[in-house]
Parts: C-alpha cells; sequence; structure tokens
C-alpha cells in the first residue's frame, strides 16, 4: 500500500493541531489563532486541490471556535477578530490559487516529460534505423570502398545524409551518396525510404544496352517520391564502377542531381573537382533532364563522394571548403583510402553543424 498521499498530510494537520494546542497552553489573552491559516498555505505545496479547500475550511473553522474561547466576540475585541478571520479567508484563497498554478505546472511538468520520452524513443528508433542502413560497403573485386559517417552534434545524432554501395545484375557496383533536406527524425525517415527505392529501381530499371544508367535511377526515384509524396528535398549522386573494357581501369559513369560534385584523384596526386552543368535536385520536377557522364578511372585513382558537411564551413564560402577539399584530396593521394577518409574526417566529431558522409573508392593498382 502507498503511504505516500497520507504522509502528505502529516504537515498541515500538524499545523492546526500545534497552534490550536498553543492557543490553549498559553491560556488567554494569548492570541494566535489567526497563524492557522499557515495550514491551507502549507497544503497548497503539497497536496490535492480538494484537499488545499478541506484544510481552509478547517483553518476557518478553528480560528472561529478558538474566538469563541477566547471571548473575542465581545464589542471591543470584535473588530480585531474580523480581521483575524478575513486573514485566515484571505490565506485561504490564497493557497487555492498557490495549489492551482502548482498543479498547472505539474500537469506541464509531465506532458513536457511525456513528450521528451516519446522525442528520446523516436530518436532512438532513428538511430537504430540509421546504423542499420549505413552498413559497410561490400567487398568488390577490381575496388576499394570505404566510408565514414558523423552525425551533427546539434541535431540529436539523425540526420538525412546517406551513402550507399551495392552490386548490380549486369556486374558493375552502385554508389550513392545523398542529402535529405532537415536535421530531424523526419529526415531521417525520409532518408530510409528514398535509399531503399532507390535500390530497388537500381536493381530493376537497366537501360537499353542492358547496364543500369545513374540517370535514369535518379529520374524515376524522383517520379518515385512524388509519388510516395515524400514532401521532403533530396540532394545526390548516382554512379557505377564497371570494368573498363580493354583497359586495367574501371569505367565510372555518374549523374548528379544538385548535389557536390565528386572528386578524383589520380594516383600521380592530381586531384579534379568532376564538376559539369548542375542538374535540379530531386522532389521539384520528375520531367527534369538528367544526363550520364563518364570517366575512366586508371590503377590507383581515388573518387570521393561526399556530402555538403564536409564542406560547409560557418566562416568561410563553400567555394572555399571546396577548394579545401580539392587541396586535401591531392596531398592525401597516396595514403590507404582508410587513412585518406580518416584525414578527411579528423577533427570534425563534436563541432559540426551538418551531418557527414563519405564515400570513397579507389581502384586497384
Amino acid at each position: 500500500m502507498n503511504r505516500r498521499p497520507t504522509r502528505r498530510h502529516l504537515l498541515p494537520l500538524g499545523i492546526l493541531a500545534f497552534f490550536t494546542l498553543a492557543q490553549f497552553a498559553l491560556g488567554q489573552g494569548q492570541i494566535i489563532l489567526g497563524l492557522v491559516c499557515i495550514a491551507p498555505l502549507t497544503a497548497a505545496t503539497i497536496v490535492s486541490r480538494r484537499a488545499t479547500a478541506a484544510y481552509g475550511g478547517a483553518a476557518l473553522a478553528v480560528a472561529l471556535l478558538l474566538g469563541l474561547h477566547e471571548d473575542q466576540y465581545r464589542p471591543d475585541t470584535l473588530p480585531s477578530m474580523l480581521v483575524r478571520l478575513a486573514a485566515v479567508v484571505a490565506c485561504s484563497l490564497l493557497a487555492m490559487g498557490t495549489v492551482a498554478l502548482r498543479l498547472r505546472r505539474e500537469a506541464l511538468l509531465t506532458r513536457l516529460s511525456a513528450e521528451a520520452a516519446e522525442s528520446r524513443a523516436a530518436v532512438e528508433l532513428a538511430e537504430s534505423l540509421q546504423r542499420a542502413l549505413l552498413t559497410d560497403p561490400p567487398p568488390v573485386p577490381g575496388l576499394q570502398i570505404a566510408v565514414r559517417y558523423l552525425p551533427a552534434v546539434k541535431n540529436a545524432q539523425v540526420g538525412g545524409d546517406w551513402y550507399d554501395a551495392f552490386p548490380l545484375p549486369d556486374g558493375a557496383t552502385m554508389l550513392v551518396i545523398g542529402d535529405v533536406a532537415g536535421h530531424d527524425v523526419a529526415a531521417a525517415a525520409t532518408m530510409a525510404q528514398a535509399r531503399g527505392v532507390l535500390r530497388g529501381i537500381a536493381l530493376t530499371v537497366p537501360s537499353g544496352s542492358g547496364d543500369v544508367s545513374p540517370a535514369a535511377v535518379l529520374r524515376a526515384l524522383d517520379g518515385a517520391l512524388g509519388r510516395l509524396e515524400l514532401d521532403s528535398l533530396v540532394t545526390g549522386v548516382t554512379a557505377t564502377a564497371s570494368p573498363s573494357p580493354g583497359s586495367a581501369g574501371a569505367l565510372l559513369r555518374w549523374s548528379n542531381a544538385g548535389h557536390p560534385a565528386p572528386v578524383h584523384v589520380t594516383a600521380a596526386g592530381r586531384a579534379e573537382l568532376l564538376d559539369r552543368p548542375a542538374e535540379l535536385l530531386l522532389g521539384i520536377s520528375p520531367a527534369a533532364p538528367r544526363t550520364d557522364h563518364e570517366l575512366v578511372l586508371a590503377p590507383g585513382d581515388t573518387l570521393v563522394l561526399y556530402t555538403d558537411g564536409l564542406i560547409e564551413r560557418r566562416d568561410a564560402a563553400l567555394d572555399a571548403g571546396t577548394a579545401w577539399l580539392v587541396e586535401q584530396l591531392g596531398r592525401l593521394a597516396d595514403q590507404p583510402l582508410e587513412q585518406l577518409c580518416d584525414a578527411l574526417v579528423a577533427g570534425m566529431s563534436g563541432r559540426l553543424d551538418d551531418d557527414v558522409a563519405v564515400l570513397a573508392v579507389r581502384v586497384n593498382g
């Protein structure tokens, strides 16, 4: 049995009893009966509205009876006695106002706590979903693939950035980097849907030649997002890497939907931004034109796909961040791929304003 509610009444009851007994103990002429108003004021801080009203009534009744005991209703003492009784009534009304404010505040705190718990649960679910989706890349003959993901600290560890790499039926490898607008649970949920839909499209929508067109995948994804009524803007790069006919390298085909341009780094250390005419991001017009671009990657060459959190700086223009990235990749060209990725994101954790996703691919030499 929970005795806590009963214990809450001990203090206001004790106050009433104390001042009543004190009045009797001190004898007539020691008028302390007005102090019984402390009982409802105390009750207002620990018990319910109804109980506080009961203590207010009890305090008034005790004051009336003590007034009779002290013979305070004579013509010469009646005015003073009425002032005391009025003070008890005023204190009781103040106690009722106090308990109303307290209960309202407690209800607000309870609601906020419940909402916070729901929010934490949603964030934890989104984190679990994101971790499940941002998996290690598959082993691919002839290629090395490395990935990194850093969440923005201020956005509760979830966001809309993602990377993906998976084999295609024609023997090529699909490479994806994407970013859903927003930095919350909703963005993470949209990211999960976009990633799943893109995978399904890439595995089922080959071009006329039988291979997979990155532009066609983006076009179909744009239409699917509209039909699914996912009211979000998405940027992304889709690419395929496949053995290059007649060479030891790999044929890269890519299409860019409003996303930061990939960087190509040669084995000799020359870094180049694969900056092609900009095409519309996803979520605006499913009929927007999409273009495939091609590049042969030689043995030892590296391709780096990334989200804008890697190059955004609060105190610098985006072009400056892009120039920094190209310079860094030129210096890091001779590093093992995993170390190259570590160097790119070194020092960023704990101070990010945006998520960072990196997908790096190197052709085996």
